[in-house]
């Protein structure tokens, strides 16, 4: 690129044109992340409850 102001003011049009999301869109996304981590959380500790309880099942009856 020959002239950085011209690319400066190309950005700051550039960024003008870009539809950014609304309150309620951020919003939304962020609830959906977290509540889908939560789920994600409680499924993973449930998993490891039921292998852990399985494997000590195992050994007791092994030993």
């Amino acid at each position: 690129m020959k002239n950085p102001l011209k690319f400066i003011q190309e950005v700051k049009q550039e960024t003008f044109r870009v539809t950014w999301p609304t309150k309620k869109d951020t919003m939304m996304g962020a609830v959906m992340v977290f509540a889908l981590a939560s789920i994600a959380a409680l499924f993973f500790l449930l998993l490891d409850q039921i292998l852990r309880f399985l494997l000590n099942l195992v050994l007791t009856i092994n030993f």
